[in-house]
């Protein structure tokens, strides 16, 4: 059998079940009473594709949710000190990055309630409610993520892309176009979570050069320091807290 014969067959097989399912679920509806939703796209003359364009935008935001998430909230701020964390200890491994990840989103979902509260009040409840359009809560969402960014977006990384543009910088924060204000808002983020991530490798790195300092004394200078200091890391990390330190210092880091 050649393989033309087998892609045939494959072909063949992938009708079938999908029809199978497709008449299963026709007889559970029909057999139980539920309406199944149906989705129908029409292009043609006098057709109206407002809707169908008001679709495509929604499917298109959710699409960018994940990168809205990353960019316009704190997120990027926390999953970097973070790593930074993990990597000061240096443990490459350890806590594995679904579980950092995981930690970042719901410190971000901590720190980000007030806004998301907003959002829901003044938004997403409205227009359930259908008492304000899509571009109308569209504009609600900015407004509260804008007043979240500019809180901690620096004035000088916003004044770096006025300068780039060669356009004047307005005198307020509540001027700036969004599309300066996110790419602002990020370098700001990563800046921070630079200088926080600094902080965390001071202890550690004094750790590695005493206990380097030591080998080299005793002449073991065969014997790679971080074998020795790795678990003297972990016994300072743990004795002094460290996990509730770091995240209290993060959670500070935005008021």
């Amino acid at each position: 059998m050649d393989a033309r014969s087998l892609k045939r067959i494959f072909i063949l097989c992938f009708i079938s079940i999908a029809v199978f399912f497709c008449l299963s679920a026709g007889a559970f509806a029909q057999a139980t009473g539920l309406n199944l939703p149906g989705l129908a796209i029409n292009f043609g003359q006098n057709v109206d594709l407002v809707d169908t364009i008001k679709i495509l935008v929604l499917f298109t935001i959710i699409t960018l949710a994940p990168a809205i998430i990353v960019l316009c909230t704190c997120f990027t701020r926390i999953v970097v000190i973070l790593a930074f964390m993990r990597q000061a200890i240096g443990s490459q491994n350890m806590p594995p990055n679904q579980l950092m990840v995981g930690l970042a989103l719901f410190l971000s979902i901590f720190v980000m309630q007030p806004t998301g509260e907003a959002i829901y009040n003044n938004a997403i409840q409205p227009y359930m409610n259908k008492s304000i359009t899509t571009a109308q809560a569209v504009d609600q969402i900015t407004i509260s993520l804008r007043g979240f960014m500019s809180k901690q977006v620096r004035r000088t990384d916003i004044a770096l892309f006025y300068d780039v543009t060669g356009r004047a910088a307005p005198d307020t924060i509540a001027d700036v176009p969004i599309h300066f204000l996110i790419p602002a808002f990020v370098i700001s983020e990563l800046k921070t979570a630079f200088q926080i991530g600094f902080l965390l490798y001071i202890p550690f790195l004094i750790l590695d050069m005493v206990v380097a300092s030591v080998l080299m004394a005793m002449g073991m200078m065969m014997l790679p320091p971080v074998v020795i200091s790795f678990p003297f890391k972990l016994l300072l990390f743990v004795l002094v807290d460290g996990w509730s330190l770091v995240t209290g210092s993060i959670l500070r880091s935005f008021n």
